[in-house]
């Protein structure tokens, strides 16, 4: 195996979990259309499961990468023989990484999270009445969501286009702005800190940001109502 297939099928992998993520998305505001239009539950349930099984399939992606990229780095220390053994060791060290988890953990990934989320909050804002009776253990973001405190960007103080959560502080941004924040700060070195005024996050990270999908629906329809 030549190192030129090895980082052909790498590339391969990694546009493959970027459509994964795109499907993902889609997944979630076909639910969020459903919910509004008091859909089926049992659609919603089999689109749950569609999400966990993208999951289970971005995790395999995850950890495939990593046996590969770990297998050629001592693979490049070694003699060249090491090449023809190297599929062996990724197959093994794959089943290794793969052993970590274990299917409960799919409902920790961040797009299934903000699955269940986004449809929590879409049927809270489908029925108000509903909230007399909500849980007490509704995470913080939630509540804030489902209280429509602040449609405001708070580095570009304009209503939020593709709003997205950090999901340290529960802070919202719109995406755009607060990548391009990150990415500048990077240049210069430094961590971005959440523009929130009293929030502690000292360092915004691209990875800890969160699409929501229920506020960027709830942003939406508040622009529709104001035409």
């Amino acid at each position: 195996m030549s190192m030129s297939v090895v980082n052909s099928m790498l590339s391969a992998l990694k546009a493959c979990q970027n459509d994964i993520g795109t499907g993902m998305d889609i997944v979630t505001e076909v639910a969020l259309d459903l919910v509004e239009t008091e859909g089926n539950e049992e659609d919603i349930k089999e689109l749950e499961e569609m999400m966990l099984d993208s999951a289970k399939l971005d995790r395999e992606i995850n950890c495939f990468v990593e046996a590969v990229e770990q297998m050629t780095a001592q693979a490049r220390q070694q003699p060249p023989e090491a090449m023809f053994t190297l599929k062996n060791q990724v197959k093994e060290h794959f089943a290794r990484l793969q052993e970590r988890f274990s299917d409960s953990d799919l409902h920790r990934h961040s797009k299934v999270v903000s699955f269940n989320e986004s449809v929590r909050n879409s049927r809270t804002q489908a029925n108000p009445s509903a909230t007399e009776n909500r849980e007490e253990d509704l995470d913080e973001d939630i509540q804030v969501t489902q209280s429509q405190v602040n449609f405001t960007c708070p580095l570009t103080q304009v209503e939020m286009v593709n709003p997205v959560k950090n999901k340290k502080c529960n802070h919202y941004y719109d995406y755009e702005a607060v990548l391009g924040m990150i990415r500048s700060k990077v240049i210069q070195k430094k961590n971005l800190r959440c523009p929130v005024v009293g929030c502690g996050n000292t360092n915004v990270k691209e990875s800890d940001l969160v699409k929501d999908a229920a506020m960027k629906r709830m942003i939406q329809n508040k622009s529709g109502m104001k035409k």
